[in-house]
């Protein structure tokens, strides 16, 4: 197959993805998250940046998997906590340009991947920063911040709330068992003031996928 047959292959099954995501493809740039899927596999082969990779489980766990949450952000100035290969960030810009981003990995070779996507795509709502949750420091508050591989969702919040806007939202993509993440949430000294499970359905993802809401305390 050629790579033009490819592309056009992988576009199908975008749309239709983002179909059964209750959706609208035209309203989608499919062609563009072709292009950072081809940019992804090319440098995948040197700097290992994603254990996937079959093109077919690169849309439906790369993705779709992050146009999934696309409903649940708020506001327009959004940070993707541990971002590695760009995931959801990217994926969500591209999404919906009137949105701006931060994208934060503490590993200089994901944010030197990220750094060239955004330079090839032309993505000009997307900056990176290369620093730990925990320590970083940025000038202005969030609306949203959501993470995909941060660890415990106890952890993600303590780093996090502080970063937030009032009425802001934290959102932690989850899959498998994490009723004990939300119990040890809860007992939290300063727990959240609400927590709310999504549950997600990802076309062409077997696994249980979730996301976790959670509103600050401080709010």
């Amino acid at each position: 197959m050629s790579e033009t047959e490819s592309a056009g292959h992988l576009a199908e099954r975008i749309s239709a993805g983002i179909v059964a995501l209750g959706q609208r493809p035209g309203q989608h740039p499919i062609d563009r998250y072709i292009s950072f899927l081809q940019l992804l596999s090319r440098w995948n082969q040197a700097y290992n940046l994603t254990a996937i990779t079959d093109p077919e489980k690169l849309v439906t766990h790369h993705v779709l998997d992050s146009l999934s949450v696309l409903p649940y952000l708020h506001g327009n100035y959004c940070l993707d906590a541990g971002t590695g290969a760009g995931l959801p960030g990217i994926i969500l810009a591209l999404a919906d340009p009137d949105k701006h981003w931060v994208l934060l990995d503490s590993t200089r070779k994901k944010t030197r991947f990220v750094n060239q996507a955004v330079m090839e795509l032309k993505l000009t709502n997307v900056r990176t920063e290369c620093a730990r949750l925990e320590q970083y420091r940025p000038e202005r508050l969030f609306t949203t911040i959501i993470t995909r591989a941060f660890g415990r969702l106890s952890g993600f919040y303590a780093c996090s709330k502080h970063l937030l806007v009032p009425e802001g939202v934290l959102l932690a993509m989850k899959g498998g068992e994490f009723a004990a993440e939300i119990e040890e949430l809860q007992g939290l000294k300063e727990a959240p003031a609400v927590i709310r499970v999504h549950r997600l359905a990802v076309p062409g993802v077997e696994k249980d996928r979730c996301l976790v809401e959670m509103e600050s305390s401080d709010c």
